[in-house]
């Protein structure tokens, strides 16, 4: 069996793909810490733009669309992203023609399945993402999705914000991406980053948490309904739910 193990990005797995997609015994993955099985052999992919081109042509060529659907699934937050890719490639090539619609194949409802998980997880941020003022103007907002959304989520506050400068902070994946309203970027950022609120913004979160606790009835816990309208894993960069309120001096 061959491990195909690629560098995580869309141009890796195409590579992988122009030789995995007739390799029936294999793995495609780009987890470091994936445990080889006896007897595989590690096959440290190097991309290849002619290889990983050849296999978007024929991709434009039998159905584009898909192009866009696996580069979705190449977001998905698990070890087994590339797999399900591959699976649906694989589909594709065998039929010549586009797949989506034959949902009762386990590789399309897995497909389709693990492509909502992405595009919903990018709808929700678009109301749960909290922005802060920082000292220097900038308006900032950091979150640790489960899927790699931080592009699919960006031109959404881009149009509503449009010359207010902001950026928007994936923590987990240590990027970034900035607007000044003219130009757009995509930075790697350090793991942790010191972000100085400005004075507004440390006197309205203050607030905030002093109204949010005015409003709590300690004897009437009502843990079960937040968590309900909204799962715990978003509660991180909430600003009430920060152990203590931050008052400028």
């Amino acid at each position: 069996m061959n491990l195909y193990l690629t560098d995580g990005s869309e141009e890796g797995f195409f590579t992988a793909a122009f030789r995995a997609c007739t390799d029936a015994d294999c793995v495609v993955t780009s987890a470091r810490n994936v445990q080889l099985a006896a007897g595989a052999e590690l096959i440290d992919v190097q991309t290849d733009a002619e290889r990983c081109e050849r296999v978007r042509r024929f991709l434009r060529r039998y159905d584009a669309r898909s192009l866009g659907e696996i580069s979705l699934l190449l977001r998905r937050g698990c070890a087994t992203k590339e797999m399900t890719a591959l699976g649906y490639l694989r589909l594709i090539v065998q039929r010549r023609a586009p797949v989506r619609d034959m949902l009762a194949h386990p590789a399309v409802l897995e497909a389709m399945s693990e492509i909502k998980k992405v595009t919903q997880e990018a709808h929700r941020f678009k109301g749960f993402l909290r922005f802060m003022e920082c000292s220097n103007g900038i308006y900032y907002a950091p979150f640790e999705p489960d899927n790699d959304v931080l592009e699919l989520l960006f031109p959404h506050f881009a149009r509503r914000f449009a010359a207010m400068p902001f950026a928007i902070h994936d923590v987990a994946r240590q990027k970034a991406m900035l607007s000044d309203g003219r130009r757009r970027m995509l930075v790697h950022t350090e793991e942790k980053v010191d972000i100085p609120l400005s004075e507004g913004e440390q006197t309205m979160q203050a607030l905030w948490k002093e109204y949010y606790a005015s409003v709590n009835i300690a004897q009437r816990p009502h843990e079960k309904q937040m968590k309900g309208y909204m799962p715990v894993r978003y509660w991180k960069f909430l600003p009430e739910k920060q152990e203590e309120p931050k008052r400028p001096q």
